[in-house]
């Protein structure tokens, strides 16, 4: 969101007008660069690589583990 130090809000990018101005105080404002897919990297928001923890595979493990049993226990009896 820009912010304007003369009026002290904060503006949204559709409420300002034409080449980023204040609507008040017409001053120009950062537009700072909208967020997509391109120009966002998941990897560096994950931090340590990007890893998956030691724990969740743990539980995918167990997990099916647990269906395997369910799935023979459903066969055969």
């Amino acid at each position: 969101m820009p912010w304007c130090e003369d009026c002290a809000r904060y503006h949204a990018p559709s409420a300002m007008k034409e080449g980023g101005t204040c609507p008040t105080c017409g001053r120009v404002l950062d537009v700072p660069e909208p967020i997509t897919a391109k120009n966002m990297d998941i990897h560096e928001l994950a931090g340590e690589g990007g890893k998956t923890p030691w724990h969740f595979k743990l539980l995918m493990v167990l997990l099916v583990i647990y269906l395997t049993y369910r799935v023979i226990d459903l066969i055969f009896l």
